[in-house]
């Protein structure tokens, strides 16, 4: 779906994206993380034809973007960091005039606006406007507007920063179903680690280049290790297997290099180990492995 190589882009002296290359696979949900000023909106925008590159190529649907600029962007549906709905217009204004714009009108649109409002839960804001509805609110509109066109390609720029729970869950059951239903590829720039956890497969960048890919689980196997949290036993005893730990509420976790080497202590201790939990290393320890930066929930630590 997606063939990116050697890519650049420069502002000034500052190298946004510094010769990344990827690629993500037709009906694939790819995760692409990296703190603020990493590059990914950057390569974002030079997917979306919203700024030009310096360097390399880019491939998508098999259509040069170069080339086929216009054809690249029907197949494209995309969630930007800021909405770009009119505040002025209603609902139902602002998603007309975008399925206007792929040739979109009457019974069709109908059919196409009542089935992304049942999908998103929208129909009783259809006649409000957008000025007055809420972040999350907006947030359905924006993704709505992506959608009209049934895209090859959604992607989703940091889509869910600053929402509620509650939202988040219904627009990524949304979005799941139609990637499922529809064979439909996602390309998610994100902070949240859970929704990267989520991914086929993750990219990560930083300073505009990519550092680390895969899996979640080969990231995670890769880069992070798996901890032990025993309750109910002596510190003394911890101390006395030898391996790093820390106090927790109520017991004391330790850092194991793998699964098969927790397997081995369990088995080789298995009178310490009454009462206990395994699980395996996080996203955040995979990110602070590769980038030495901290990130989470939206905010770089």
């Amino acid at each position: 779906m997606i063939k990116i190589e050697h890519l650049s882009k420069s502002f000034g002296e500052v190298r946004a994206v510094d010769d990344l290359s990827f690629a993500v696979r037709e009906g694939e949900f790819f995760a692409f993380l990296g703190v603020n000023g990493a590059g990914k909106s950057t390569t974002i925008n030079i997917l979306c034809g919203q700024l030009k590159k310096d360097g390399g190529t880019v491939q998508i649907c098999g259509h040069d973007l170069d080339a086929a600029e216009s054809a690249v962007k029907s197949l494209i549906g995309v969630v930007f960091q800021k909405s770009h709905l009119d505040r002025a217009l209603t609902v139902r204004e602002n998603l007309r005039s975008r399925a206007a714009l792929y040739g979109i009108f009457g019974e069709e649109f109908e059919a196409r606006l009542k089935k992304l409002a049942s999908l998103l839960d929208f129909e009783r804001l259809l006649k409000r406007t957008v000025g007055k509805l809420s972040g999350g609110e907006r947030r359905r509109i924006d993704i709505a507007r992506a959608l009209l066109h049934r895209p090859r390609l959604l992607i989703l720029d940091e889509p869910t920063t600053g929402l509620d729970p509650q939202t988040r869950r219904l627009l990524w059951n949304v979005i799941d179903g139609l990637r499922k239903k529809e064979g439909m590829t996602v390309l998610l720039t994100t902070h949240y680690m859970e929704e990267a956890a989520d991914a086929d497969r993750v990219l990560v960048i930083d300073g505009g280049r990519a550092v680390a890919s895969g899996t979640p689980h080969d990231l995670k196997s890769t880069y992070s290790c798996d901890y032990i949290t025993l309750y109910g036993i002596e510190e003394e005893v911890v101390a006395s297997l030898g391996i790093p730990y820390n106090a927790v509420n109520g017991g004391f976790r330790l850092s194991i290099e793998s699964t098969k080497a927790a397997t081995d202590l369990i088995l080789a201790h298995s009178a310490l180990f009454a009462d206990y939990e395994i699980v395996k290393g996080k996203m955040d320890d995979v990110f602070l492995a590769v980038t030495g930066k901290r990130l989470s929930g939206g905010e770089e630590k």
